[in-house]
């Protein structure tokens, strides 16, 4: 049996059809409010110089991360990364060219290079493309 369900928005302030929910934060509680064009944009209008005047929130301190992992370690962990990422290919594992690896993989990885590390030289083996710094984290 097929079944159709239809959601009717109905304006929170006048009781008629709404057109959409505008959601918004105050005093750190978060708030939807479903309302018809015109009271959507009064609302808007009568919040717009304080929004102007406002600063975003939570934003910033994600950047400054970004910049900060953009330092010396950057370039090395992309290096580790494309290692970590062109084994695992050759050794069956399906990883994506973006994103993270998982942690699966990346420990197989770790296994795979403490056994054939010059520090086990019954099982080390000479290789084509340098092996990568340890990266933790």
């Amino acid at each position: 049996m097929a079944r159709i369900e239809t959601v009717q928005l109905v304006d929170d302030l006048d009781g008629a059809a709404a057109d959409e929910t505008v959601a918004f934060t105050l005093d750190g509680k978060q708030f939807e409010i479903d309302l018809n064009a015109a009271n959507a944009a009064t609302l808007r209008d009568k919040l717009a110089p304080f929004v102007s005047a406002a600063r975003t929130a939570g934003g910033g301190r994600r950047v400054r991360r970004r910049e900060a992992a953009a330092g010396a370690g950057s370039s090395e962990a992309r290096r580790h990364n494309q290692a970590v990422r062109v084994w695992a290919r050759e050794n069956g594992y399906s990883v994506s060219e973006r994103g993270r690896i998982p942690a699966e993989v990346v420990e197989a990885y770790r296994d795979h290079n403490s056994s054939t590390s010059p520090s086990a030289p019954e099982k080390a083996a000479p290789t084509t493309r340098p092996q990568p710094a340890q990266f933790s984290g």
